[in-house]
């Protein structure tokens, strides 16, 4: 074995206590999130330990410890001649805003969870059995709903629906669609505030998720034109949809062909699939960089534990890419697949028989 260069060590160590400070510093995102700090400061007012701790109640020696070292990572800002902390308009979108375009405190439950569940995953990997998405710890659900929720807001009505041929009228118009995989409902209620006209109708196996579903239905006021309803992916309630959606969700079932088997079956006959995945090229070179990084821990994490413990067990990962995709939706009866357009985060198929 080669002796190490030293040089190369020490920049690898570098890199590393950056890491190390970006996981010590989304724990301090979930805590400032579950403590509603990050709000309390929404306004960007300057204020000190003592100020934070008046308004809400926090005891004012842990929020000095938490200013300081959100200040460190650069995700506060501090002004040393007034020893004060605040938000700037851009940390305020990012950490603040719920439905601002870059809200990213859901990203760090995402993370949360995945430092939670380790255990059960570093069991699957000696046993091969996954884990399925139910097991998980709860941090994951709201999580990715309210991760993903961003992209949707800005995304899904303004540019993903319009780049299906005819979709956007027909929603307009008053169609039947059906999110399959809808978790929490974000994509669901998002698509019935836009389409007035429409139903929809939102199907996720994880009873919890239905449930959430349901009350998120209730608080934006669509309860009349949506239904959420527990079932799988290969079995919700066949209805001649014009529409069906899975958003995010088709890589980690373990049977993504049966479950477009099922959708084929289900569309009414000029309807369409809507699959959204995460953006990934089909060669492993091209996903390493930020995005993959992410991607592809989320994965081996999640997205591939899941697959793994259903039927089949195709496991296509979160970086799929488009030709594995397209299989799928070939493989499943369906004819017509193109790629209707794209994020740097997300992937978007219009899929016809």
């Amino acid at each position: 074995m080669r002796e190490p260069d030293m040089q190369k060590v020490d920049a690898l160590v570098g890199r590393l206590i950056g890491d190390v400070g970006a996981a010590v510093s989304g724990a301090l995102v979930v805590l400032g999130d579950d403590l509603g700090l990050f709000k309390a400061m929404a306004d960007g007012k300057p204020r000190n330990s003592s100020d934070v701790s008046k308004e809400t109640g926090i005891k004012e020696r842990y929020i000095r410890e938490w200013l300081s070292a959100l200040a460190a990572a650069d995700y506060l800002s501090y002004d040393e001649k007034t020893d004060r902390f605040h938000l700037t308009p851009e940390q305020a979108m990012v950490f603040a805003e719920e439905d601002s375009p870059a809200f990213f405190a859901g990203a760090f439950q995402v993370v949360q969870a995945l430092w939670m569940d380790e255990p059960k995953v570093a069991d699957a990997f000696r046993t091969g059995k996954g884990v399925g998405w139910h097991e998980h710890s709860t941090c994951l659900f709201r999580g990715t709903e309210r991760f993903f929720r961003t992209g949707y807001n800005n995304n899904l009505v303004a540019d993903w629906i319009p780049a299906l041929q005819g979709v956007e009228a027909r929603l307009k118009a008053g169609a039947k669609v059906a999110d399959v995989g809808c978790g929490h409902g974000a994509s669901t209620i998002l698509m019935a505030q836009a389409y007035p006209a429409s139903k929809f109708f939102g199907f996720d196996y994880h009873a919890p998720s239905i449930e959430r579903a349901k009350a998120a239905a209730k608080e934006a006021g669509v309860s009349d034109r949506v239904t959420f309803q527990q079932a799988p992916a290969a079995g919700f309630p066949e209805g001649s949809y014009d529409l069906i959606a899975m958003f995010d969700c088709l890589h980690d079932m373990g049977d993504p062909v049966g479950a477009g088997k099922h959708v084929k079956e289900s569309l009414s006959a000029d309807g369409t699939w809507l699959i959204v995945e995460p953006f990934a090229h089909d060669c492993l070179k091209d996903n390493l960089n930020p995005v993959g990084r992410v991607y592809y821990g989320a994965s081996t994490m999640i997205c591939t534990p899941a697959s793994l413990s259903q039927e089949v067990g195709l496991a296509l990962g979160a970086q799929a890419g488009e030709t594995k995709l397209r299989k799928v939706a070939l493989d499943a009866g369906f004819k017509h697949f193109r790629r209707a357009t794209e994020t740097p985060f997300n992937m978007v198929f219009e899929v016809r028989a």
